[in-house]
């Protein structure tokens, strides 16, 4: 920049990044630069009025079709009810009616006497994992070198299922997020039911309550690494196991694969939240939470308040209050509304909800910090512990991402931008010989992502199915798309594709990054204030606390106490439970069409959405306090030096790679191995998209025919790697060179055949892939395409069914 003019010309995208040279400035220069900040509040204001109109228009719309719904079910009613009382029944419908409330507020009150049982208890043997399946614990954390409380259990198949340890093991880490161990094993149609149903050993890492003494999330990496060499150890003749991370085990999935790149197979991360200061404006009101209800120095003072642990129940009560009106409210009236059936499923998810663990003050310090309110990870700077820092770009395994739409804890943009601020294209993650996919869906929340819904357990089946040909891709950013179904409910299944995608793609998921920014100052805010209370505020809160101050804080945490206090323990409740009994025996539920019932469930409805409209007005102010705190002119300038981004490589630096130049170098070595998989590059790249069963045929010919079987998995790997970056950045090269990897007629038509085996039949090709395999047929000087390859060239009989090939390819 010569002048300070050019800072004033800037465009107001780039303006920030010109701030950078302010150091360079005088005080008038840097006051001219301040004053033209705020074109930027401006443009920052009409985001802000963006986000309120978006809000206020979807608050309209839903608010506006649920209050017609109800308008016309209470004209409906009113119907009824006038019609009942002429016919001389409603009398008897209201004695059925309180007969049957009665008896359901009984047996409800009863249900929630039993949570509190099952919470006393469940407390009294540590918060065991809520799994439904029988397991034994292989490895326990706490007799590691580096001590921590999480420790590694083996799923035990139940009765009548097999399980072949040669198969691919899986490995479920389960998020540490205020609740315990056992969401992603907690019904059988879970992803655990889904891996042991197929014969796949599962392994899960599961945590004790309380954490070790001095336990660091370091030691918990440290502590998940050994997890996976001892399930890799108890099965030396399978591949390298999956490592599935739900939510925060998203992240700490990959900072495993991160710090151990060769350690893991395929990673999976089902809602993880990795880039924190992402999602829409107008939406997603959770991100805004350290701006506004304060960063760092409340976990700091929470954990104080512990006596140096930090109560997950805090984290719980978070999570409640993003929905209100369900956790508050409708659990408790759905109960009520059918105590009959829903009881036992009530309980069930009770028992995992109402399990809250303990982090060490380092812990959470670490995630807040590093993660939430510095979002380092996403932009390198996140460090495990001084010396160690992370780097996403180190991982080398394949990279699933499960993402939703209707999660409002973990939006698509947080669980994808990642990937923007990590590789500067599509280019870059190919020449680093990654493949990363991602699945957005637009309905299923949440827990939803990795627990029993209809929606989220298929597209889990179909990726415990498609995990073993993932491999055979070439490396690059792909969506996982499902084209086509048949069948219906459970039984359904589905046609699956890949779709190469650029990093526009992901940016298309989101509105703009410019609300990102304000973010950048609140890090800092939160760094500063985190010093004063450390050196200034903090000796005295640890001064006024106790061992048994810090336990009965806990005791008396408004979660804990609700269930406590409404147990068989409490004098006041124990009579409840004969009252039960008698009920039961005595049970006359109202029929369905009783009006009072219909006026009980309209009651509910209409206090629920009363509960949403303050739910919608309070994420509505969020984002205005929070743009109208941290998106003025001085909150900009004071945040500056966060919002540096991670410098990306140039396309030109990427060619200068030695991995590329290296590739490039060796782009007419090699034979019918090299040829083929280059071919095969070749034809992917020309399609942009792979269909299930075309990459079915590709891992098999890969995995399966000689001379690819002999290849070891890291063999392999290394030649499709090598061959993409030849591909990527020496096509012309890579076409002219394939006469002489295949020297002799017969390996030329050897090879042409099987490559054309993969795409199928001629009349099912797109265009452009007919194009590409009659130019290896003259550049190999073969005859022109004459009809279809239906049998695998390199093998004995045409190809085995599907699910054949996907056991023959594990």
């Amino acid at each position: 920049m010569s002048n300070i003019f050019d800072a004033l010309n800037t465009p107001n995208g780039d303006l920030l990044k010109s701030l950078q040279d302010a150091t360079a400035w005088s005080p008038s220069e840097r006051m001219k630069v301040f004053t033209a900040q705020f074109a930027e509040f401006s443009a920052m204001s009409e985001m802000m009025l963006r986000g309120t109109s978006r809000h206020l228009d979807a608050m309209a719309r839903t608010h506006n079709a649920r209050t017609r719904k109800s308008l016309e079910s209470l004209t409906k009613l009113a119907s009824d009810l006038s019609a009942r009382q002429a016919e001389g029944t409603l009398a008897e419908d209201v004695k059925a009616y309180v007969t049957d409330a009665g008896q359901r507020l009984v047996l409800t009150l009863d249900t929630l006497r039993q949570r509190g049982d099952i919470f006393l208890k469940h407390e009294a043997e540590g918060c065991p994992p809520v799994l439904v399946y029988d397991h034994e614990v292989v490895v326990d954390g706490k007799d590691l070198p580096h001590p921590c409380n999480y420790m590694l259990l083996r799923i035990l198949p139940p009765a009548g299922v097999t399980i072949d340890p040669a198969k691919r093991p899986y490995i479920i880490i389960d998020p540490r997020a205020g609740h315990g161990a056992g969401i992603g094993g907690f019904k059988t149609d879970s992803q655990v039911g889904v891996a042991l149903k197929e014969g796949y050993p599962v392994y899960f890492v599961a945590f004790r309550r309380a954490p070790e003494k001095g336990q660091t999330l370091a030691d918990v990496t440290r502590a998940e690494a050994e997890f996976v060499r001892e399930v890799t150890r108890r099965h030396p003749d399978a591949p390298r196991p999956v490592v599935i991370g739900n939510c925060q085990g998203g992240w700490a999935t990959l900072l495993l694969a991160a710090s151990n790149p060769d350690l893991t197979g395929p990673i999976v991360l089902n809602g993880a939240p990795v880039d924190t200061w992402s999602g829409l404006v107008g939406g997603h009101p959770m991100r805004y939470n350290a701006g506004v209800l304060g960063g760092t120095v409340m976990p700091m003072f929470w954990s104080d308040i512990g006596h140096g642990v930090f109560d997950g129940a805090h984290l719980v009560s978070n999570f409640e209050l993003l929905n209100p009106a369900r956790t508050l409210f409708r659990k408790y009236v759905d109960l009520y509304a059918h105590v009959d059936t829903e009881a036992p499923r009530f309980l069930e998810f009770e028992t995992w909800w109402g399990g809250y663990f303990l982090l060490n003050e380092a812990e959470i310090r670490w995630i807040v910090e590093q993660l939430f309110v510095g979002n380092r990870l996403a932009r390198n700077e996140a460090r495990l512990e001084p010396g160690r820092n992370v780097d996403l770009k180190a991982i080398r395994a394949p990279i699933i991402v499960f993402a939703s739409h209707g999660d409002n804890i973990t939006p698509p943009q947080q669980a994808l931008n990642w990937i923007l601020d990590t590789y500067s294209d599509v280019s870059e993650i190919q020449i680093r010989g990654q493949r990363i996919l991602y699945m957005v869906h637009d309905q299923v929340g949440h827990l939803g992502i990795f627990v029993s819904s209809s929606i989220a357990r298929k597209e889990h089946s179909e990726m415990a199915s498609t995990m073993k040909t993932i491999e055979a891709l070439a490396p690059g950013l792909y969506e996982m798309k499902i084209d086509d179904y048949s069948g219906e409910g459970v039984n359904r299944t589905f046609t699956v594709s890949f779709h190469e995608r650029t990093l526009d793609d992901l940016q298309a998921l989101d509105d703009g990054r410019d609300d990102e920014t304000p973010f950048a100052a609140v890090a800092r805010w939160s760094e500063q204030q985190a010093e004063v209370y450390d050196t200034v505020i903090r000796p005295f809160v640890q001064a006024g606390v106790t061992e048994a101050s810090a336990e009965a804080g806990r005791v008396l945490h408004p979660l804990r106490l609700q269930r406590a206090a409404f147990s068989s323990r409490n004098p006041l409740v124990q009579p409840l439970q004969q009252m039960a009994e008698k009920v039961k025996a005595e049970r006359a539920p109202a029929p369905a069409s009783n009006p009072l019932v219909e006026l009980e469930r309209l009651s509910a409805d209409l206090i629920e959405q009363s509960i949403d409209m303050v739910r919608d007005l309070r994420d509505t102010w969020y984002e205005m306090a929070f743009f109208g705190l941290w998106g003025t002119p001085w909150a900009r300038w004071y945040g500056r030096g966060h919002v540096r981004p991670r410098t990306l490589k140039r396309t030109d630096e990427l060619r200068a790679l030695p991995v590329v130049q290296s590739a490039l170098r060796r782009v007419e070595e090699g034979g019918f191995v090299e040829a083929v998989i280059r071919m095969l590059v070749l034809l992917a790249d020309s399609r942009g998209n792979v269909r299930r069963d075309r990459l079915e045929r590709s891992a098999h010919v890969l995995t399966e025919d000689e001379p690819f079987r002999s290849l070891s998995a890291e063999e392999r790997a290394i030649i499709i790697h090598e061959q993409t970056l030849i591909v990527e950045f020496d096509r012309t090269g890579a076409l002219a060179a394939l006469p002489k990897l295949l020297k002799t007629r017969e390996d030329r038509d050897l090879a042409a055949r099987v490559v054309q085996y993969v795409p199928g039949a001629i009349d099912e090709m797109a265009p452009h892939t007919l194009d590409m395999l009659q130019r290896f047929h003259d550049i190999l000087d073969l005859p022109p395409i004459s009809g279809d390859v239906t049998e695998d060239p390199l093998g004995k009989k045409a190809l085995r069914g599907p699910a054949e090939v996907m056991v023959a390819a594990k």
